[in-house]
């Protein structure tokens, strides 16, 4: 490997660093309390050395959101593929499930962090806004629509997004509440794949145009 090699290697390694201590600490401490300083001292580099691959904490956020969001995307489009509208839906649900099991630190930082707007550049945001791609959210819509535009679903469910937001903020409260009271001894949880699935199963149910038809 090459002197031009080595130092790309690194550039991207050291970036991967200051990026993962960053989910990390805004996970765990909330963005607003975290500082570029926190962030060199905890992977013991100096703040200048930061401000060398970040200009700022926004910039630094924003590359953060797009990686974390855009690998979603691709877990959602590696696991999620039966060509069946309503089938495909569900399995979006169990992809969801898998990758908060997965990878707790970025379900953590992504769906249980309140954070300010990432700084996208308006083509960015253009090209991945409806791209099932780039967009995990994209990627459900898109299913939800094709269950509505096939036919599949209850005659009053005709806007994808509503159906959408319905399914993911189900299945996200699962687990969310699972992570926040993982510890609670006033609970007695059950199996989170079981709920979840059971959950999924049945809102489907009470939506689609013939309930009988999903096994």
């Amino acid at each position: 490997m090459g002197t031009k090699e080595r130092r790309t290697r690194e550039r991207h390694e050291t970036r991967d660093l200051i990026l993962s201590a960053a989910r990390d600490m805004f996970a765990q401490d909330g963005y607003d309390a975290v500082t570029m300083r926190a962030i060199a001292e905890r992977i013991e580099y100096t703040p200048t050395a930061l401000y060398h691959h970040f200009e700022n904490k926004q910039a630094l956020l924003s590359e953060l959101c797009q990686r974390d969001f855009e690998g979603l995307a691709r877990h959602f489009q590696g696991q999620a593929t039966a060509t069946d509208p309503v089938e495909r839906i569900l399995a979006v649900g169990e992809a969801y499930l898998r990758f908060a099991e997965q990878y707790p630190s970025q379900y953590r930082f992504m769906f249980m962090t309140v954070l300010p707007r990432p700084a996208h550049d308006e083509r960015y945001i253009a090209e991945s806004r409806d791209n099932p791609e780039r967009n995990a959210y994209a990627f459900l819509r898109d299913a939800c629509r094709a269950a509505i535009d096939a036919g599949r679903m209850r005659p009053e469910i005709d806007d994808p997004d509503l159906y959408a937001q319905m399914l993911w903020g189900a299945v996200h409260g699962l687990i969310s509440l699972r992570i926040a009271k993982q510890h609670s001894d006033w609970v007695p949880w059950r199996e989170l794949r079981v709920t979840a699935r059971l959950t999924m199963r049945a809102l489907m149910r009470g939506l689609l145009r013939e309930p009988g038809a999903l096994a």
